[in-house]
């Protein structure tokens, strides 16, 4: 049996990321961007104020106080989207709302709240004088041009994830659209004779199909999109269809049929159409697995066979489809988030395989705790929806018990 990193690495050594394409910026959240961003302007575009309140000479407000106002002369008023048309000249001032251009002769502004304008407006209406109460600064509340994007800088790294953040910069440039790489297509099928659509009656000895619904959600999750090929019965003939189905996918993810019993004609269907790179991982749930490749030349089509198991089916899916995806679609950084916890119950590790045991990660006093969610059988898929977390125990440990720290994998995250 191989290791979880030593299946991993087999895995992401057949994985190559996917070609760009271009779309609207709001569809690409989360892709990762094809090619650098340079900008053609200035953000902002010109001096501008970061408040509500006067545009003036600093030199016109030094010695202000409350007790002692400087009076200066209101000549104009300005509003965010216009252009000033008059020039702050000593002793004067121009009222100036937030986003608004800096006055020609202005080198600072001074908020309402520093002036006595509310108590003038109270008996005057129309100003024509205000009194400022605090000194400014030459380049108080001015927020200069380019001094967030100059024009010619590179503001976008290629390889950079598109977070909400990045669309609003790539808006802010004026982008409508962006190059960004795929996000792959994953061809999703069940397998089993037990297993019957989720919209049909259950009769006697059947099961609903779970597994196509865990690994579609996984793969949204993560940046996929998935095509459900539906079940596949246990034969020869209904595997071949259902995998042709999925040819022109970036990835087919399997269920069942990868284990050793007289049924599990999965591994043999595809070992038939391609080549079988790996089968079983040194780690419990998950054990029977199966990674290769379908087809030849430029027409493979990566495959990988997970448990039929449904705890089983979505633990495997975290450690090798996830990455893989990520992969695909550019992204660097692959590891799950993790943190250190105390096991708060006691963990057998009797085959020397890696166990990841379902946990609720909670945290008081600065420290992370964690508690089995119940029954760890790999059928029990409750223990997954209760889960935020996945505990590691190391192949080599025998045991831990309520105390010891170990790592756990934040599903959440």
């Amino acid at each position: 049996m191989i290791s979880v990193e030593g299946a991993l690495e087999k895995i992401l050594s057949y994985v190559e990321v996917l070609e760009p394409e271009e779309k609207p910026i709001l569809d690409c959240l989360g892709q990762v961007l094809a090619t650098a961003i340079y900008s053609t302007i200035d953000i902002p575009p010109l001096d501008n104020s970061a408040r509500d309140g006067y545009a003036v000479r600093a030199e016109d407000t030094y010695g202000a106080s409350p007790t002692s106002p400087k009076y200066l002369e209101v000549i104009g008023q300005v509003a965010a989207g216009y252009l000033p048309d008059t020039e702050v000249r000593p002793g004067t001032a121009v009222r100036i709302m937030t986003g608004a251009p800096i006055p020609k002769g202005a080198d600072a502004v001074v908020q309402f709240e520093d002036t006595d304008e509310v108590t003038r407006k109270s008996s005057q209406g129309e100003l024509s004088q205000i009194g400022i109460l605090r000194q400014a600064e030459k380049g108080s509340l001015v927020r200069h041009a380019g001094e967030d994007i100059a024009k010619g800088s590179l503001v976008l790294e290629k390889g950079s994830v598109l977070r909400p953040s990045e669309i609003g910069v790539l808006a802010s440039l004026g982008y409508s659209t962006a190059l960004v790489i795929r996000r792959p297509v994953v061809s999703i099928l069940a397998t089993g004779d037990e297993l019957v659509d989720i919209n049909q009656t259950l009769s006697p000895g059947k099961i609903y199909n779970s597994n196509t619904y865990t690994i579609s959600a996984q793969t949204l999750k993560y940046g996929g999109i998935p095509k459900i090929l539906g079940i596949g019965r246990d034969s020869v003939q209904s595997l071949n269809e259902k995998i042709d189905e999925g040819l022109d996918s970036d990835m087919l993810i399997t269920s069942g049929g990868v284990s050793v019993g007289d049924y599990d004609i999965v591994k043999d269907v595809l070992a038939k159409r391609g080549e079988i790179v790996l089968w079983a991982v040194r780690m419990k749930p998950g054990k029977p697995l199966a990674f290769g490749v379908i087809g030849k030349g430029d027409n493979k089509l990566l495959h990988l066979g997970l448990p039929g198991n449904p705890v089983s089916s979505m633990i495997a899916f975290e450690q090798f489809a996830r990455p893989a995806i990520l992969k695909m679609m550019g992204k660097k950084n692959l590891d799950k988030p993790s943190v250190q916890a105390v096991m708060e119950n006691d963990v057998k590790n009797i085959n020397g395989q890696r166990i990841f045991a379902r946990v609720i990660v909670t945290k008081h006093e600065g420290q992370y705790h964690a508690h089995l969610t119940g029954p760890q059988k790999p059928g029990i898929l409750t223990s997954m929806a209760k889960a935020n977390g996945l505990a590691i125990i190391p192949e080599d440990t025998r045991e831990v018990k309520a105390g010891d720290i170990v790592q756990v994998q934040m599903l959440d995250w």
